[in-house]
């Protein structure tokens, strides 16, 4: 069994378990091995806060460094440095004796020095006649060596968890300003809707984003203000579709047929038909039924893929092989769901044509998420397609609340 040198400390300083372990762990570096000491405190200095430790740690960490005289790191030369108290606190611009002691120990700690205490508790050498160190006491800088590999990579990690921290922050920026500004407009102008309403929601997800928050709570409120913001588009949209519909663009507007489903004439079928026979189209008559429909779709938008499964997981235990990659593999899992949930296939295929396929697998994820409190899955689809097909279609709303119960447990920690 491999194990490290254990010392015990000096004076009244306490063995405790956890030193052991400590120096247990540090293994003697292999033979030959180096690194550029200054490489190695670029490292630590990346990841101080991986190890809870101050700016002043760091600052002592450079004036023992200062101590060694060789560029490298070289157990061959030996890795232990000796100076007194006084010395390194004037490395270490001026600090005070007692912030100095508690620095080294917090050093101690973090696995990154190890103290070799003298019989006396002093700090020195002994050399050979020929002016060679043959044993020292002091701080070995030996778990600097043994963990260049490790701090190195550690040091990518977390430049690589500040780039995605920064970017996560520049797009909730983007999308704040974008939710703020078009409910601004949207109110200036008078678009028809309830307005106060999303106002009330923009300014509720800004009261529980925290004044100092992390990349996960970044992100989490980048996910709510994305989904407001797919909300106002889709009301902005909408509005716009029908202004364009019913403006002085079609010159023949006058002549289009009522659409109201309950108009008379939808209803009261002419005795001709009551026959079977079939009743000729008048020739300046046209349904705007399929341009409605079209219209809508178009502007019915696709929720991200990542959001959906982070607000709806057991829609990826029935993707082909227990997973979803892709949208194919979410329509695939939807019609597996559909036939489990008892939905039946004409009802689909309705949802399909009103909000198209995409959501339509998404309103099937949301219903399988909910399954516990719908009591007909079939007849909750049938009343999202009928929503859908008087434009009152919105996914946002039920996948924010989902987001909420779920994205805390299936959120990624990369």
């Amino acid at each position: 069994m491999q194990t490290g040198h254990v010392t015990t400390p000096f004076g009244r300083r306490p063995a405790t378990l956890a030193l052991v372990k400590g120096q247990l762990a540090i293994t003697a570096p292999a033979p030959g091995t180096s690194v550029e000491k200054w490489k190695v405190f670029r490292d630590v200095c990346e990841t101080r806060e991986r190890f809870g430790l101050q700016d002043r740690a760091l600052a002592v960490l450079d004036a023992l460094l200062t101590f060694y005289p060789n560029p490298q790191l070289d157990a061959k030369r030996g890795l232990v440095v000796f100076p007194s108290n006084a010395q390194l606190s004037v490395r270490a611009h001026g600090i005070t004796e007692s912030t100095l002691r508690r620095q080294l120990s917090a050093l101690v700690d973090a696995g990154l020095i190890q103290r070799r205490d003298s019989p006396n508790g002093k700090r020195y050498a002994h050399r050979d006649r020929a002016g060679e160190i043959e044993h020292a006491y002091g701080f070995d800088l030996s778990p600097l060596l043994t963990r260049a590999t490790e701090l190195a990579l550690l040091a990518q990690d977390v430049a690589a968890e500040r780039m995605r921290f920064r970017r996560a922050k520049e797009a909730l920026t983007i999308c704040r300003r974008d939710v703020r500004k078009l409910i601004t407009a949207a109110i200036e102008e008078g678009a028809p809707g309830n307005w106060g309403n999303v106002e009330t929601m923009y300014v509720r997800i800004l009261e529980r984003h925290p004044r100092y928050p992390d990349r996960i709570q970044v992100e989490s409120t980048l996910d709510e203000m994305e989904l407001l913001r797919i909300e106002i588009i889709n009301l902005l949209g909408m509005q716009t579709e029908t202004n364009n519909m019913h403006g002085n663009a079609i010159p023949d507007d006058r002549h289009i047929q009522n659409s109201n489903p309950e108009s008379i004439n939808e209803f009261e079928p002419s005795s001709r038909n009551e026959l079977g026979e079939r009743v000729p189209e008048e020739p300046d008559a046209r349904s705007v039924t399929p341009i409605e429909t079209k219209a809508k779709l178009e502007q019915i938008k696709t929720f991200p893929l990542g959001m959906v499964l982070r607000a709806c997981p057991q829609i990826a235990d029935y993707g082909p092989g227990g997973g979803i990659s892709n949208w194919r593999e979410l329509m695939t899992a939807a019609v597996v769901v559909r036939s489990m949930l008892g939905v039946s296939p004409s009802a689909y295929e309705e949802a399909c044509n009103a909000m198209g396929p995409e959501n339509a697998a998404v309103s099937m994820a949301c219903i399988l998420e909910r399954s516990n409190f719908i009591n007909s899955a079939g007849g909750y689809l049938r009343g999202l397609t009928k929503r859908s097909e008087h434009g009152e279609f919105s996914l946002g709303p039920m996948l924010m609340s989902l987001l909420k119960a779920n994205g805390d447990t299936t959120r990624r920690a990369g």
